[in-house]
């Protein structure tokens, strides 16, 4: 059976977030989606509210593979949360060169420390490339309409919170 890790703040988590997830689906017979918690950072969404949001997303979307999905939390490094989820895939997803740049060094870190564990990259499909969870919460502050770039419950919940 092969389990992949993927991590990220999902704060909150966005359409680009899916295209990653749904090809990390075609790769894995379980998925763990591992929401990075780290005490210096304060986030729009705890934990809760986040894995809240992300399990309510899989369980509408991905119905037929919800079984397969589980959330976690995460506080430390990467690949020891991939290792303590019995992961031997780490999936990351891709925007542009400048994240290829970043995630091919991390990579090269990661398996240094942990040589079990297989990084894969996956692209963002051009048409949510170019969306980030930063700047979906910087056009929500400011009044913008966030539903081309979020899932419904995103949207509502970010509704509910800039209210």
């Amino acid at each position: 059976m092969r389990r992949a890790f993927y991590p990220g703040s999902f704060d909150p988590m966005t359409n680009g977030h899916i295209d990653v997830l749904e090809q990390a689906l075609a790769l894995c017979d379980q998925l763990i989606i591992g929401i990075g918690v780290h005490p210096g950072k304060a986030p729009m969404f705890s934990f809760d509210e986040r894995a809240s949001m992300i399990s309510h997303l899989v369980a509408e979307d991905f119905a037929d593979r919800a079984r397969d999905i589980s959330v976690v939390s995460f506080d430390g490094l990467v690949v020891d949360a991939a290792r303590d989820a019995g992961a031997s895939v780490l999936v990351r997803g891709l925007r542009d060169g400048t994240d290829f740049d970043y995630e091919i060094q991390m990579a090269g870190m990661n398996r240094a420390m942990a040589p079990t564990i297989t990084t894969v990259f996956v692209p963002a499909f051009p048409e949510t490339r170019h969306i980030t969870a930063t700047l979906v919460r910087q056009i929500a502050k400011m009044g913008g309409d966030v539903t081309p770039f979020v899932p419904v419950v995103v949207q509502k919940a970010l509704s509910a919170r800039i209210s």
